[in-house]
């Protein structure tokens, strides 16, 4: 199919861009395209106008910022496996990255893309929700806001955005000295989309005993879910049965909408192979 009537405009500054849709807020941002192409073909979407902001520039960049990285909007998924500053400084990014579509959809993908579609099912959401990062969003008339990546998903294709706002950073928190992360996700094919999926982080304390550990699971309800809230593990040495033990109490949170003992089951696999994998590497990064 192909989409309804729709005035193209190219912006050339995020300022520009938010001053096109503070005009019209029924219009929508098109910076890779992945996501909402395919919608306005199956007339799904609808837009009066597409706000082009895929070439700005500006929101194409890396910054190391102390304890965080800070991205822009328009970094592509593809930066996340090539860039050597984001491989170093996110790594669980940079894993999950390379389970998105394929490579030509990675080099057209944008992080804010992914980020304001808000797919429960996308990788990098939940990324951001397990590392705990922070959205600034831009308007004409009430500036930028910070809003934490828990808060920032709200249901299936809905964020906390509003219609008049720009997804403009992304500050995400870099690993600590002795924490590890891990990612999995199980597909029926490389490509697809998960049938679920988990990312973990453990920190370790210098004697080797659990300090904190964070984890979340993908495609397991209407929005990326935290998993992890309120646990504690400190001061433990855990096993692969603790962990096996941890993951099953943990997915019983999941609220799939089908076949969700199945999906339960999948996610219960995956995260209990993130958190090994992540305290795994927490002990190769100096935890005891």
């Amino acid at each position: 199919m192909k989409p309804a009537p729709f005035a193209y405009v190219r912006a050339d500054t995020a300022a520009d861009a938010i001053a096109l849709i503070d005009e019209d807020p029924d219009a929508k941002f098109l910076a890779g395209g992945q996501s909402l192409l395919t919608l306005m073909n199956l007339r799904l979407a609808r837009p009066a106008r597409v706000v082009d902001i895929g070439g700005l520039g500006e929101l194409n960049r890396v910054f190391d910022d102390a304890d965080s990285v800070l991205v822009g909007a328009t970094v592509r998924h593809r930066a996340f496996e090539t860039d050597p500053l984001l491989r170093r400084l996110v790594p669980l990014a940079a894993d999950a990255a390379r389970h998105i579509g394929h490579v030509a959809i990675r080099n057209q993908g944008t992080l804010g893309g992914t980020l304001a579609h808000a797919d429960p099912a996308a990788e990098l959401p939940l990324v951001m929700v397990t590392l705990g990062a922070t959205m600034y969003a831009e308007s004409r008339r009430r500036g930028r806001r910070a809003i934490p990546a828990q808060d920032f998903f709200v249901s299936h294709y809905t964020s906390e955005l509003e219609p008049d706002e720009l997804l403009t950073w992304v500050r995400i928190p870099t690993l600590l000295p002795r924490e590890g992360w891990g990612f999995v996700e199980y597909a029926r094919r490389h490509g697809d989309f998960a049938i679920a999926g988990a990312a973990a982080v453990v920190g370790l304390r210098p004697d080797g005993t659990v300090e904190r550990v964070r984890a979340g699971l993908l495609n397991v309800g209407d929005r990326p879910l935290l998993v992890s809230g309120g646990a504690s593990m400190s001061g433990c040495r855990p096993d692969d049965e603790l962990w096996r033990d941890l993951a099953g109490e943990w997915v019983r949170q999941a609220n799939p909408p089908e076949n969700a003992d199945y999906v339960r089951d999948v996610a219960r696999a995956a995260l209990t192979r993130a958190l090994r994998a992540a305290y795994d590497r927490a002990v190769s990064a100096g935890g005891e």
